[in-house]
């Protein structure tokens, strides 16, 4: 018996508005970035979180984060975008398929990612179970863009199959 081996790429979108509301934090990559102005979202409204959710449920075939989690489901109001994501992978997990690495650009204006670069990849990582890396970029003055947040991914997974022998 042989191994057949699956690979799959898959591409994650999201974008959210920035909010009225003064207490509302800003995450991203699941993590806080004080004195920031927050996304408006039936979740915590981490765009970095749910386009990776998207790509990686995408690759294996899956869905959308949305199939999965519904704005219209009061259980997901406010809820923590990385847990999401971790209950996609567990999802993905169960399908045969695990992550090779995974790739996001993320379109916002301020606060600057940079000093906060390592700690989301860290922290999406460690869900995710692989390599993630995190690139920002500006909007460079496109009043459409600039009202909010927006990130793109890409996840590449990988599924190992027994070949029957007959």
């Amino acid at each position: 018996m042989s191994d057949s081996l699956d690979i799959r790429v898959g591409q994650g979108f999201d974008v959210h508005p920035f909010s009225s509301d003064p207490e509302r934090a800003l995450i991203l990559g699941g993590v806080t970035f004080p004195d920031a102005v927050g996304l408006e979202g039936h979740s915590d409204a981490d765009v970095v979180a749910h386009a990776l959710t998207d790509a990686i449920l995408g690759a294996a075939g899956l869905g959308d984060i949305g199939s999965f989690f519904p704005d219209t489901d009061e259980a997901f109001k406010g809820a923590d975008s990385i847990s999401l994501l971790s209950q996609a992978i567990s999802h993905v997990a169960s399908a045969g398929w695990s992550v090779l690495n995974a790739d996001v650009t993320v379109i916002l204006d301020a606060p600057k990612l940079a000093p906060h670069r390592d700690e989301m990849c860290r922290r999406l990582e460690a869900v995710v179970g692989a390599p993630v890396s995190i690139k920002g970029k500006r909007t460079e003055g496109i009043a459409g863009l600039a009202g909010g947040a927006q990130a793109h991914a890409v996840a590449l997974l990988i599924r190992h199959q027994k070949k029957d022998p007959s």
